[in-house]
């Protein structure tokens, strides 16, 4: 197999750790094979793919959609960023928490993360390309933000590592958590 499938403390979020294999030249990893992905459990057909680039204490999120939901596959492919995600799915057993981790180049890790939870990350490196490989189109209209700095979420954003952040006029206008349209 070419990574291991480990669950998070979210239901259905999912820490995917390829297998590296590096040598003089720099290193090689499978960032995605169908059959092993369906195994796990994770989606495997993606209708959209997005790469973005940010500096040191971009802060971008929590983003969601309440139309055409999108589950992501979400790495770094540059760089070292704070990757959060918020369960907002009602029937859900960890339903309002939040988890976060590191994502970075050296270890290639990426995150499943599940249609129904909201979704950010903070850039940690001078600068770091993220891309998300999306199982259904950006929908403007359906597009929603939580506030990253919600205290009911107490996210716990590793804000001495990237300096004060760096938030779009969208973000910093994002919902509080509990008056964000949630999902079933």
């Amino acid at each position: 197999m070419s990574a291991v499938f480990d669950p998070a403390p979210l239901a259905g979020v999912v820490v995917v750790r390829p297998t590296l294999h590096r040598d003089a030249r720099g290193f090689f990893l499978e960032t995605f094979r169908a059959e092993s992905y369906a195994r796990a459990g994770i989606a495997t057909s993606f209708a959209q793919e997005n790469h973005s680039r940010s500096r040191r204490g971009v802060l971008r999120g929590l983003h969601y959609q309440i139309t055409h939901t999108q589950g992501k596959l979400v790495r770094v492919a540059r760089g070292r960023v704070w990757d959060a995600v918020v369960d907002l799915r009602r029937g859900s057993p960890t339903f309002g928490r939040g988890f976060g981790l590191v994502l970075d180049d050296e270890r290639g890790t990426a995150l499943w993360v599940p249609p129904g939870c909201a979704h950010g990350y903070l850039t940690l490196s001078e600068e770091a390309d993220f891309l998300y490989a999306c199982t259904d189109v950006w929908d403007p209209a359906g597009e929603r933000t939580i506030r990253w700095d919600d205290p009911d979420l107490a996210l716990a954003w590793p804000l001495a590592e990237s300096g004060p952040p760096v938030v779009s006029e969208k973000d910093a206008r994002g919902l509080p958590f509990r008056d964000a349209p949630l999902f079933p």
